[in-house]
């Protein structure tokens, strides 16, 4: 054991205090700390222009829809800016090359002749916007890869067209049940079996009964809606009221009519008819067609 100095103190050398500025590695950690601060610093920075990207890509992209939605509504001769949605991102590169991948348009209580308001609806694939602005203009012809149009009619105007005012309109059952929902790419149903139910006071019954409906397009020009009843339903999913067999045609009759006057938009031939919802709707779909604005409304 080392003795201890006389006034009891030990006394540690000069060499052996060493401070931790002066510690082994402190360097190195005083780097690493800048290097990351540095990092996060352009992260933040690479973060922030992304940002600013696509909110510049966004804000483009709405501004065209409104310019478009009130183009259409002039063009068009709507009462209303319609719902306009330019889709695909980002939206930028679409307009620099004067070609949108797809564009839907919408308009919701459009006065019609016949029912008195319908809803009309276009899809449109494959803009070719070389011959017009981006901005799109009232008179600008556009080709189209592929376009899909519908007339969309509530079941409380082909009620009040019927004279059935409580009528509701649904897809055939078999298809409401079905998995996999036994319908066309956009939702419609097909035309056979559609279940009509309301009150049909016309044909002298007062009970709310349940029919099969079909559906078809008739006419030189395809504009005329024929509604067929073809039988009383009755069970789950229907007013599972019988009907007198002396009264059923009477019935079936309040349940049938023809709606003449139903002009897609953009013109185009009808390819299918059913249901989506309580709706009628029927849907065109056609190939390398050339548009204009103003034939989006026809009647």
């Amino acid at each position: 054991m080392w003795p201890l100095p006389a006034n009891g103190r030990i006394t540690i050398p000069r060499y052996l205090l060493v401070s931790r500025a002066e510690a082994p590695g402190r360097g190195r950690v005083g780097q690493n700390v800048r290097v990351r601060k540095l990092l996060i610093g352009l992260a933040a920075v690479a973060a922030a222009v992304v940002v600013g990207a696509v909110g510049a890509d966004f804000g483009a992209a709405i501004y065209a829809e409104y310019r478009l939605a009130r183009t259409l509504r002039s063009a068009a001769g709507l009462a209303w800016d319609p719902s306009v949605a330019i889709l695909g991102f980002p939206f930028i590169p679409q307009a620099m090359r004067h070609h949108y991948d797809e564009v839907e348009l919408r308009a919701s209580g459009v006065d019609h002749a016949v029912v008195g308001k319908a809803s009309l609806e276009a899809t449109l694939h494959s803009i070719d916007l070389a011959e017009a602005s981006w901005l799109v203009r009232p008179e600008a012809k556009l080709p189209v890869g592929k376009a899909e149009s519908r007339i969309i009619i509530d079941s409380t105007h082909v009620g009040r067209f019927m004279g059935i005012n409580d009528l509701l309109v649904e897809a055939p059952s078999r298809e409401t049940n079905d998995a996999t929902g036994g319908t066309t790419e956009s939702g419609i149903s097909s035309n056979r079996g559609l279940v009509f139910t309301g009150t049909p006071k016309a044909a002298d019954f007062d009970e709310k009964v349940s029919v099969a409906v079909d559906l078809s397009i008739v006419g030189p020009d395809q504009t005329t809606l024929v509604l067929t009843a073809t039988g009383v339903l009755t069970g789950a999913g229907t007013a599972d009221q019988q009907v007198p067999e002396d009264k059923t045609p009477a019935v079936l009759a309040a349940f049938s009519t023809s709606m003449p006057g139903q002009k897609l938009p953009f013109g185009l031939a009808p390819t299918s008819e059913g249901a989506r919802g309580s709706d009628i709707i029927i849907e065109g779909i056609a190939e390398g067609v050339t548009i204009t604005l103003d034939e989006f409304t026809q009647s």
